[in-house]
């Protein structure tokens, strides 16, 4: 397998990572039990993923180091705001509150944790990838 067609492997997936993470915290709104998140974060959480995704696939399709520098400022941004939320969930796991319902995704933060922390290595690897030149252009 080329460099180049495991770079848009893992794009893919880091386009599911962003679909999903949307998906679960918007319907832990209606859910008791949790650490609520705000929705502004969410949406900007979303909006700052989206972006970084569209930017990405616009170097990946036309190899330049200012779009992959911008593009990777985005995903360290989209990284760290989605550690944070993942923090929060830690440190607030929903005192006073009635067990969680309706989350047919997973118990706890596993599911989170791997989306996040795995969104974590891929953001390196793409680093490395724009860091070393490895994109056929």
């Amino acid at each position: 397998m080329s460099l180049d067609n495991a770079v848009w492997m893992l794009t893919a997936l880091a386009a599911v990572v962003v679909l999903l993470t949307r998906m679960r915290l918007s319907s832990e709104h209606a859910q008791s039990g949790h650490a609520v998140v705000p929705l502004t974060v969410v949406n900007a959480h979303t909006l700052i993923g989206v972006v970084a995704l569209a930017v990405w696939i616009y170097y990946l399709t036309s190899p330049s180091g200012g779009i992959g520098a911008l593009a990777l400022v985005a995903w360290w941004l989209e990284v760290l705001v989605g550690i944070l939320i993942l923090a929060r969930w830690f440190a607030r796991p929903g005192k006073h509150a009635a067990d969680t319902t309706g989350d047919s995704w997973a118990e706890g933060p596993s599911l989170s944790i791997l989306g996040h922390v795995g969104m974590l290595l891929g953001i390196a690897f793409f680093t490395w990838v724009v860091l070393a030149d490895k994109i056929a252009g």
